[in-house]
Order: structure tokens, then sequence, then C-alpha cells
């Protein structure tokens, strides 16, 4: 994440939340500060999620605790922050009989723009969203890919300075995926933060550059996806004699098992350099090499001991 994302204002800020729904607690008691930037929410059903993007949108008062979003308090301040706040849900929530563009300016008017904005901006949007040769058409008749550019469109159209996209990719294709997910990317350049909350997590690692992982209410995780490095581990992809260099690594200290057709190498000491002397001396060529990558996947399947 970039210099300047850092120095401003945070994206948001829990302090002590914690919400129940009578005797079943959805968040106990959560602190956690998140930059501005792409933030990933993830976390199986129940834990949490929906709960929490209620509470950030001003939607659900909290049973305890204090939200800050950029720099706004959630409790006192919830028009300032709704007035910044776009938000994409993650059922069919288009009217059926409204036309896109009809739709698009009846949200950007609602936004605070004024009839001649609204409309172009909400061209502008479409454009932006590839639905521009659809405008015209209800969206009653859209396909689910149209659909959601269409939710995505509405969350951006008054300009929000902050998105929350739930599940944005439920439902599409492969290729609809891809380009939705593409276009996620791109808010970011438009100066709009987002948090994408998903349950694909190979969709949060494409377009985020910090994620939140929710377990049972509780926060297992909260940093920079770049940080799912191990360092001190180095994955190597040898052309051939895989169990040679095994061998080899073990012989000079290192910790050396094989993968399918990935050698994974251990070390006191650093274990690049210690590969690179074992390959310079056996002569073994290499496809790849590099850190071990923790992937979301493993975060989960580690649960609290990470």
């Amino acid at each position: 994440m970039c210099e300047d994302l850092a120095m401003r204002e945070p994206l948001f800020e829990l302090e002590g939340l914690g919400h129940a729904y009578g005797s079943v607690v959805a968040l106990h008691d959560v602190d956690l500060v998140v930059p501005r930037g792409r933030i990933g929410l993830v976390g199986a059903n129940g834990a949490g999620k929906t709960t929490l993007i209620r509470i950030l949108l001003g939607n659900l008062r909290p049973t305890r605790g204090r939200v800050r979003v950029l720099g706004f308090d959630v409790g006192t301040e919830a028009l300032e922050v709704r007035a910044r706040v776009g938000y994409m849900p993650e059922g069919d929530a288009l009217p059926p009989d409204l036309t896109a563009a009809d739709f698009l300016v009846y949200a950007a008017r609602l936004g605070g723009l004024p009839a001649r904005a609204a409309r172009r901006r909400a061209s502008d949007v479409l454009t932006l969203v590839g639905l521009d040769e659809e405008r015209f058409r209800p969206m009653g008749g859209f396909s689910t890919g149209m659909k959601q550019r269409a939710k995505l469109a509405q969350a951006i159209v008054h300009d929000p300075d902050f998105v929350l996209l739930d599940e944005p990719t439920a439902g599409l294709d492969p290729t609809g995926r891809d380009e939705l997910l593409d276009l996620i990317g791109r808010l970011q350049g438009f100066g709009i933060d987002v948090l994408v909350s998903s349950h694909v997590l190979g969709d949060i690692e494409r377009t985020c550059d910090w994620v939140v992982v929710l377990e049972g209410g509780r926060v297992l995780r909260s940093g920079p996806i770049a940080g799912l490095v191990d360092a001190e581990v180095v994955v190597v992809e040898p052309l051939a004699d895989h169990d040679r260099l095994v061998e080899a690594l073990a012989g000079a200290g290192a910790t050396a098992t094989r993968e399918g057709p990935l050698v994974v190498v251990e070390a006191d000491d650093d274990p690049f350099d210690l590969v690179r002397d074992v390959l310079a001396d056996t002569g073994i060529g290499i496809r790849s090499l590099g850190p071990r990558r923790t992937r979301l996947e493993d975060v989960f399947l580690a649960g609290g001991d990470r």
C-alpha cells in the first residue's frame, strides 16, 4: 500500500465493537483499525461479515463499542458517513421496470446531485461499467452479469469516497467474474476506497491489498495481503533431479521436502543463500525460486493458531 494512503485518515476504526441478536453474539468486542485502500473482508457464514457491513453503513446500531468511518463517528454523524459511502448489496434489489438510465439518475439524485449533473454522471458511470448500450432497457430483463454491473454503478454514481461491495461476483460465470474484478480493481484509480466482502478467496487475493479475516465474530487476522509470505521458507521448482536436490540441501544443513514438482526448503540461516550455493555446487537447473506464499485458505485452515 502506497505511503500517501497510509498517512491518511483510516478507512474505519472499531473500538470495543460488539453486537448480539438476543442470545446470539455476532461480534465480540472487536478492536480494529483499517487503512485506506482496497480491503478484503472474508469469513465463513456466521462469521459476522454482514453484521459488520450493516454497522459500517449506519444501518445497524451496535450493542456496544464505537465505530468511525472516514473519520466520522457512525453513531453521531451517520449522515456525513452515508453521504460519502456507497453500497452494493448481495441480493437482487433492482427495480425490474426501471431502465438502467432512469435508475442511475434516481440514485444520483438521492446522493445529492442536481438533475443535470445526475444525468451526466449516470451516463458516465453506465459507460464505465459497460452498460452504455443497455441503458434504456428495463433491468428486469438483464442477465446476472448486467445486474451486478448495475448494482456496482448505483454504488458509485454519487462519487463516494468509500464503497462496500457484498459478494460482488455472486452468480457470475468465469468471464463475467474476471470483467467485474477488473472494474473493482480500477475503482481506487478514481479515488474510491473499496471493501469487498466475499467467500471467494481468490477474488480477494486478486483485487485487494489488505485483508480482514473474521471467524466467529472475532478478528482472526488483519493485515496486508503482501504480508502473507513466509520469508524463512523457500520453494524451488527444479528442472530435474528432485531427489538429488533434496539430498544435497539436507547435507548442507537445511530441511528439504519434496511436494510434487516442488522442493520446500527451511533453514536457520538465509535459505536463499543456502539454496543458491547448493544449486551452484550441484549444477541443477530450476524453473522458479521464491518465498512460500501463504494463501488465505491456509489462514482459515490454521484457524486460531495464526
